[in-house]
């Protein structure tokens, strides 16, 4: 059932604040203004062996004005709702503008911030597709489902402790700008999760398994049944960690890969997202979150992966954690192409480096993860698109001599510039001549990016696809986190260098 804006958000003097804010941003002599009022409520409860282990809720309230005055930029941010208030913020966004300009003429530079052009979306209203806000939940009955959980668990043979979790964040969000936009939205995400650790008494051995449900941009419905299946899950975590305990180390080599959507979809993450966002790969990300490999020279001309990789950047995706309705710079939300037939072909853009090189619209990537941050250039929904009428997991696993089935994600690892990476996982199966013959462990793939997905053979169908993704991609300085999801199909890879972490650790 389609959901309104919350009432206690919309009694806010959302316009009178944005209106005294950018009245004083345009008497001042800005160049473009924009206000932000954004209220966030995030939480979590934690259990250890189904007993309450902690719980936080907080709510962060405020507002932020944004300026592009003598071509710099300026930031300023508040927590007074009043007109005046607002008013004096903006005069010290304009304020941060002109030191900005000093310093960048200081410094022999004369590049000016301009703004790629964008429809005016005026008086518009988005909101997340969920069904029941996680807030509107008893925390009694959110802390008896997870302890249920866990019961369920602990009773399994082998399993020593468990620990569960749930997170949760409702975002509101205002904006509006001098040119005309007026936009107010509405999210809502969750993320819960198991992990069952189990302890060998005569060695001291252990090991654990997580649940391979995705965090989504759903409601407490989806703990309930919509979206995911628990019960079948919870039901197979004992005997796949106990079998998971007397599986046999991994011999390194190489492999033949199926990489199932609960693992696949990190590696896209850390080899494709961040890899395609413009401001890293144009360098203004170097002192921090790193550069790419996929330089803007290299855009229609390099071979990211094989002619079957498709990948596309998405803010629309339902349920996806980074699917909105409009960017933190007014800009209606898109899809678009990043890989096409295995070629680089596009990049996550904000406006500002949509003009800069010459791309025409951003492409909606703007983002602040709360109303005292600054916008930055974040992460849309990263997606490998699935093969229409494509194999299913079992039939890819089929076709496989030797190799290995990966499920879920776990640890990782990449360079600075997104080449170089290794990756495990939460279970490992071994492949003999079509069928699954045991779990495997201590196993970690590793290649270079463009290695990698050029090795992939084949695509799993739509019946294979699901929408993994995190909470907490973090990024920019000041630190700032993102939620984004990753779509994927189950895919097949030749021939990927397998190592025996234990191994390596040793070295």
């Amino acid at each position: 059932m389609p959901h309104d804006i919350d009432q206690t958000f919309l009694a806010l003097p959302l316009r009178a604040l944005a209106d005294a804010a950018l009245a004083r941003a345009r008497a001042l002599g800005a160049e473009h203004a924009d206000f932000r009022l954004e209220r966030v409520r995030g939480a979590s409860w934690r259990l250890r062996d189904g007993r309450p282990a902690g719980s936080s809720d907080s709510t962060d309230l405020g507002y932020a004005v944004r300026v592009v005055h003598g071509g710099a930029w300026g930031f300023a941010s508040g927590v007074d709702l009043t007109m005046g208030a607002a008013a004096k913020v903006a005069s010290q966004a304009v304020e941060m503008a002109k030191l900005s300009a000093r310093v960048i003429a200081a410094a022999g530079s004369d590049e000016r911030v301009e703004l790629a052009e964008e429809p005016v979306h005026a008086d518009r209203t988005w909101v997340s597709s969920y069904e029941i806000d996680p807030f509107d939940v008893p925390d009694a009955e959110k802390g008896a489902l997870l302890a249920e959980w866990s019961a369920r668990l602990l009773r399994a043979d082998g399993v020593a402790h468990v620990d569960a979790s749930l997170m949760a964040v409702h975002e509101n969000k205002f904006y509006a700008d001098t040119a005309g936009t007026v936009t107010t939205q509405q999210r809502v995400r969750v993320h819960p999760q198991l992990t069952a650790v189990a302890v060998d008494a005569s060695t001291g051995e252990f090991d654990s398994m997580r649940t391979i449900a995705p965090p989504v941009g759903r409601g407490w419905e989806y703990l309930t049944g919509t979206g995911w299946d628990w019960d079948a899950e919870l039901e197979r975590m004992p005997e796949l960690l106990a079998e998971k305990m007397r599986a046999p180390s991994v011999r390194p080599g190489s492999y033949d890969l199926v990489v199932d959507p609960s693992n696949l979809w990190l590696t896209i993450h850390e080899s494709i997202g961040h890899a395609t966002e413009l401001d890293r790969a144009l360098g203004y990300e170097a002192a921090y979150a790193g550069t790419s490999f996929a330089t803007f020279d290299q855009l229609g001309k390099l071979a990211y992966g094989s002619p079957i990789m498709n990948v596309t950047g998405d803010r629309t995706a339902e349920h996806g954690l980074a699917t909105i309705g409009y960017d933190d710079e007014g800009v209606a939300a898109q899809s678009w192409d990043l890989v096409k037939d295995g070629r680089l072909v596009g990049y996550q853009l904000d406006r500002r480096i949509a003009r800069l090189t010459g791309l025409g619209r951003s492409n909606g990537c703007a983002f602040a993860d709360s109303p005292g941050h600054v916008p930055v250039q974040r992460m849309a929904n990263v997606s490998l698109a699935p093969e229409p009428g494509g194999l299913s997991t079992e039939d890819l696993i089929g076709g496989v001599e030797r190799g290995i089935y990966v499920v879920g994600d776990r640890s990782w690892s990449i360079d600075m510039q997104r080449y170089n990476f290794q990756f495990t996982g939460q279970r490992f199966f071994r492949i003999e001549n079509g069928r699954l013959t045991g779990q495997l462990r201590d196993v970690a793939y590793q290649a270079t990016t463009t290695d990698f997905w050029g090795s992939m053979e084949k695509v799993g169908g739509p019946q294979t696809y699901v929408l993994g993704g995190a909470f907490n991609c973090g990024k920019a300085q000041p630190g700032q986190v993102a939620a984004v999801s990753h779509g994927c199909p189950s895919a097949l890879f030749h021939g990927v260098n397998i190592l025996n972490t234990t191994q390596e650790a040793g070295r």
